[in-house]
């Protein structure tokens, strides 16, 4: 396999002509073939082979190639031979979202995609594109590209070479529609992550069993009997009752019983903190199925760990971690997350305030802060490769939730197949931000096979 970086330039004659610099020529093997099989995403055609004399790398195309082979733009890109006599440009990388609201195309995530594709318009042909966008019959997609001015305009291009997966909706995932649109992309051999958002009970699941996972996990039981709650309750005195599908803190409860003193429920309700005391079980039993009904079969309970905390609050951590360009798990952003006071969780929304990790371990371990921290890393990196191991689906980017404790050990609470970037809002982790947009890049091109591999 040969791998370069080019510019493609544009030739307005009409017939199927490329024109390649000296050095292309040498590269490729060309000197003398008279014609080349050319390739942009899963499209393929035969054109004639011109050199041209020019040094640099240099790929001129004819209107004729455009206009059978859907080129998007001019600029710089990656070549590669992907079998004889057959030149591959990109790669074309396209991010599945969905629409949003008003002028911007897809709402909130508008400016993270923008950012993303700005990133890697030198390096790749890079688009973002909805399920409705894709027309599977002609095998093309209606991308939305970023002009040099930062504008949108859209264009029909291959099917790409990679799909980066950030569909906003947990309920629209569940949809068949989406479910064979995913299975349509592995079908034709296109690479595809992340595949889902996870529940809660879905991690538990996946790593149960695992020796060297559990040892980082709190005791978890998915839609538990009353009578199981009630043995953690007395076993661990606190636990959280989660529902399985939830976000931002949503509908959690911290349980805690006191031998003396009876059963505690802390939650969230109409933007306040409430905290209330039960002289029995089943009292406590009974205002969350009130609360709930049916909806409880959907809730998981998990062990309560004592974490470090700082002013009288637990802390926890966010690792945003990414797979690299060598298909390598790397921890790119850490946000140390406060609790607010009162709060069963640190969600920012829920009063929670985010600090660096260096900030919170120097601050709960002293000195030893950066070592608690390398731990927690090497933690973090390990609980990825055990998912990823026991996943069936293809994933490059996780957000880890962490607790550690007063010992400095390492716990694992949730994992997000589709993690949100809050954490990135922090000044001192605006570097981080940027670091994760590239990681994303680098790995697409790794999954497109748009990098040199070590073992190639």
């Amino acid at each position: 396999m040969s791998l370069t970086f080019c510019n493609i330039h544009f030739s307005q004659k009409p017939n199927k002509v490329v024109y390649l610099s000296q050095p292309l020529i040498k590269q490729f093997k060309l000197t003398g073939k008279k014609s080349i099989q050319l390739k942009l995403g899963k499209e393929v055609i035969t054109a004639i082979v011109r050199p041209l004399k020019k040094t640099g790398n240099h790929l001129y195309l004819s209107s004729g190639v455009r206009q059978s082979i859907r080129i998007p733009k001019s600029g710089s890109v990656y070549v590669t031979t992907s079998g004889e006599d057959e030149l591959q440009l990109g790669p074309l990388i396209g991010v599945l979202t969905d629409s949003g609201p008003g002028a911007t195309p897809f709402g909130t995530r508008t400016g993270f995609i923008k950012q993303l594709l700005k990133l890697g318009e030198k390096r790749a042909f890079f688009f973002a594109f909805t399920p409705r966008d894709i027309n599977w019959q002609n095998e093309t997609v209606n991308g939305h590209f970023l002009n040099s001015q930062g504008g949108w305009y859209r264009k029909v291009v291959p099917l790409p070479d990679v799909v980066y997966n950030r569909l906003p909706s947990r309920k629209a995932e569940t949809t068949s529609p989406i479910q064979s649109l995913r299975e349509r992309f592995i079908r034709k051999n296109i690479p595809f992550f992340n595949w889902s958002f996870f529940n809660k009970s879905d991690v538990y699941k996946l790593l149960e069993g695992d020796t060297e996972a559990e040892q980082h996990m709190p005791e978890s039981v998915n839609n538990p009997t009353p009578e199981k709650i009630k043995e953690l309750l007395e076993k661990h005195q606190f636990v959280y009752y989660k529902p399985t599908a939830g976000s931002l803190g949503n509908g959690i409860y911290r349980l805690t019983y006191h031998p003396k003193r009876g059963y505690f429920a802390r939650y969230r309700r109409g933007g306040s903190n409430v905290l209330l005391r039960f002289n029995s079980f089943k009292s406590l039993m009974r205002m969350l199925t009130a609360r709930h009904g049916g909806f409880l079969s959907r809730y998981v309970i998990q062990q309560g760990i004592r974490l470090i905390e700082i002013e009288g609050c637990p802390l926890d951590f966010r690792f945003h971690m990414h797979k690299n360009g060598k298909n390598e798990w790397v921890p790119v952003g850490i946000g140390a997350k406060k609790a607010g006071r009162g709060s069963v969780t640190t969600h920012i929304k829920n009063g929670g305030s985010l600090m660096t990790p260096e900030q919170a371990l120097s601050r709960t371990f002293g000195p030893r802060g950066g070592e608690v921290l390398n731990y927690a890393k090497a933690v973090a990196i390990k609980l990825c490769q055990r998912i990823e191991y026991n996943y069936p689906h293809t994933l490059g980017e996780l957000g880890l939730d962490l607790g550690i404790d007063k010992d400095g050990e390492v716990y694992m609470f949730e994992a997000n197949a589709k993690p949100g970037r809050s954490i990135f809002k922090h000044p001192a982790l605006k570097d981080e931000g940027r670091a994760s947009l590239s990681y994303i890049l680098e790995h697409c091109l790794y999954l497109s096979r748009f990098r040199r591999r070590e073992n190639e």
